[in-house]
């Protein structure tokens, strides 16, 4: 099998990790496919994207590892147990988006925490729209996100 994701029966497999197989949803699953964290997987989606995108090879000591460690960091940042393939695919739209705006929107648009890519396009139009920078409809959604 390669390095890529396979459909199979309804179900996605992934390659087995160095610490264990990643676990996938199943599209299917009932109550959102939602399953306990595995021990010593706390962190919160942008520290394990930040992770993922932060690793440097020279970080391991080959090839097999670097691939093994990026599969992991991938699976901690995406959780494809929990999530099914469109919030994977969203949150892969979201974070091209933010990465695309100009300069000046970028800092102030994650300071938001935008949970989607139609929330993070709200903010820049919020912000386009304002004169000074700030607009109602930012500072609703800054307030949202502190509770």
């Amino acid at each position: 099998m390669s390095g890529n994701l396979t459909a199979s029966q309804g179900r996605v497999a992934a390659p087995p990790l160095r610490d264990g197989p990643c676990i996938v949803k199943v599209e299917g699953d009932s109550a959102g496919g939602r399953e306990s964290n595995p021990p010593g997987d706390c962190q919160d989606p942008e520290t394990s994207r930040r992770h993922f995108r932060r690793f440097r090879y020279e970080e391991v000591a080959g090839p097999e590892e670097a691939l093994s460690r990026l599969r992991e960091l991938c699976c901690r940042w995406l959780r494809p147990e929990m999530h099914s393939k469109e919030q994977i695919l969203d949150l892969l739209v979201l974070e091209q988006f933010l990465t695309i705006l100009p300069q000046e929107f970028q800092a102030w648009v994650r300071k938001h925490f935008p949970k989607s890519g139609e929330e993070a396009a709200a903010v820049v139009r919020a912000l386009q729209r304002a004169p000074d920078g700030t607009s109602p409809q930012v500072q609703k959604l800054d307030a949202r996100t502190k509770s």
